[in-house]
């Protein structure tokens, strides 16, 4: 086995967005650009020799070929040891639990979330820190800078690892240890809920769940968790065996790409609960018998309802919000006498607070909840706390989250995506209301009348560091909003997010439809951004 050095050149978009890089399989595949960008993570390790880290991904096309060289750059490198997921499998919560419970020096997540896969499909490439969080800003901008600079990387010459059975090897002076995908998660969940009511519930006799994984990566825990450690019967899990084409799905836990499961849950013989989870298990979507349960709600619920659960039974510290998410978690803190932060969107923005003890519960509307127990959003940890909840409460899904309405008042809440649309005209939409924010306070649109408006920055409470440009917000003085942003997560193209949210604290105007309730916001937000106009859309591709 040799080292081998390799002349390259700089390629000039290898800036990671939201969530890492994320690019579309050829690109990946090119000569030296994933190599380039794995270089440029290991360059900033400042040194990676003695290093240990944690690889997996959410088994999509190029996932294994990827690990190979990523395996065999860190081997050249000098790093000392990388803990890999079986198969090449670890979903993003589970890498993060691997990360904190061995106290590694970070880890590499293969993984394009929620985008579609296959070989025309997308790939992505993450680095996670010691706290077991996505790199925060100041790394990733480190990881930019050296890739545009970069002319050589590292790799040893050698075959490639058997990343299939369990155990150690060799790869140069490095030790590879391939670990089982599951073993550790399934650990921490049951260290955090009441997995003995959980089962009573499950094997009770009357009460049914479906929970689909979507071809992706939360197959293999949703088996071991539900139907194999909770009771649950066979067939529970939909869609359980990963595929490199997510089974030539969208492996996006909305109302529209979960379709197969929302058509159950809606259906006649519906079953109690029902869930989904996304590309690489970070993600989830909560439904009853014939009832949607919105991200924002979902985490309002998790967090007046905590101590109901073991982790949680002393109370929580705090809860933090994505800055798109409703404003309904904001009033549950308030009753709890704890606070609630407002970040930028992006799970790195809680890493700070979770690691500083300031918050404990953390939230975004795009199906994404969480807590201290990990530093990533967590698909599967959602599901077993709704369950702990429900077999606490012995109440339907509905009855909670209903009851919670009437105490807390309803955030109608919804959010329009326009996805794929011409980059350039979705920056002139922006550019243009930008334009307008400093005019429109004061103004009135309908029975609306605007309190603020504004370009969201954030200053960190922790490291005092400020990040700006994070949504364009219009606020109106009966506490109703329109949020307008440009999501970093795609890959062509762009997509551009439109959130509505409207309070109603009278409990007998809580059951109007949804996109009714927010008619007039939707209306305003077409007469200030024309929205149809730069999209060249008559409607959104997905409202949620």
């Amino acid at each position: 086995m040799t080292i081998r050095t390799v002349s390259t050149t700089p390629f000039t978009d290898q800036k990671p967005g939201t969530s890492g890089l994320r690019k579309s399989v050829p690109v990946f595949q090119k000569p030296h650009y994933l190599e380039n960008f794995v270089q440029s993570i290991y360059d900033t390790l400042n040194p990676a020799a003695g290093k240990t880290l944690v690889l997996g991904g959410d088994g999509r096309y190029y996932n294994r070929p990827a690990i190979q060289i990523i395996l065999k750059m860190a081997a050249a490198n000098g790093i000392a040891r990388v803990k890999v997921g079986q198969h090449g499998i670890l979903s993003t919560p589970a890498t993060s639990c691997v990360i904190r419970k061995y106290q590694t020096d970070g880890g590499i997540i293969l993984s394009a979330s929620h985008n579609p896969g296959g070989p025309e499909g997308d790939f992505g490439v993450k680095f996670n820190t010691a706290n077991g969080g996505p790199a925060p800003e100041k790394v990733t901008e480190a990881i930019f800078a050296r890739s545009k600079e970069i002319d050589q990387y590292k790799i040893l010459d050698a075959p490639d690892v058997d990343i299939d059975t369990l155990g150690e090897s060799k790869l140069g002076d490095m030790t590879v240890e391939v670990i089982d995908s599951v073993t550790d998660y399934q650990a921490l969940m049951e260290s955090l809920f009441d997995f003995d009511r959980i089962r009573e519930l499950l094997t009770s006799g009357k009460f049914r769940m479906c929970v689909d994984s979507m071809h992706a990566v939360t197959g293999p825990y949703a088996h071991a968790l539900f139907e194999q450690r909770l009771g649950a019967p066979a067939g529970t899990v939909m869609n359980g065996t990963p595929l490199e084409d997510f089974g030539g799905g969208h492996p996006d836990p909305n109302l529209v790409y979960a379709h197969d499961l929302v058509e159950i849950l809606f259906g006649s013989n519906a079953p109690d609960f029902g869930a989904a989870s996304d590309g690489d298990g970070d993600r989830n979507m909560i439904l009853g018998r014939h009832f949607f349960v919105t991200p924002s709600d979902s985490l309002a619920i998790l967090a007046a309802n905590a101590t109901l659960v073991p982790g949680y039974k002393g109370g929580i510290a705090g809860i933090a919000r994505s800055m798109p998410t409703s404003q309904a978690a904001d009033r549950v803190a308030e009753k709890l006498g704890v606070a609630c932060y407002e970040t930028p969107t992006g799970w790195k923005f809680f890493g700070n607070l979770l690691d500083a003890g300031k918050a404990t519960l953390c939230g975004e509307e795009s199906f994404g909840t969480g807590s201290n127990h990990v530093r990533e959003k967590d698909g599967l940890w959602a599901v077993l706390f709704w369950l702990n909840i429900l077999a606490v409460r012995q109440q339907s899904v509905q009855e909670i989250v209903q009851e919670h309405w009437q105490t807390y008042g309803r955030n109608y809440y919804s959010r329009h995506d326009y996805e794929g649309v011409a980059s350039d005209r979705a920056q002139e939409l922006v550019d243009r209301l930008q334009s307008l924010l400093p005019t429109l306070k004061g103004k009135s649109y309908g029975s609306y009348q605007v309190e603020y408006s504004d370009d969201f920055a954030y200053e960190d409470p922790i490291d005092g560091s400020i990040s700006r440009n994070q949504g364009i917000r219009i606020g109106f003085t009966d506490g109703s909003r329109i949020v307008l942003r440009l999501s970093g997560t795609g890959t062509q193209g762009a997509t551009l997010r439109v959130y509505f949210e409207s309070f109603e604290p009278n409990p007998q105007k809580q059951h109007q439809d949804t996109q009714q309730a927010l008619g007039e916001l939707i209306a305003i937000a077409e007469n200030l951004a024309h929205i149809r106009h730069y999209t060249g859309m008559d409607k959104p591709t997905v409202i949620t």
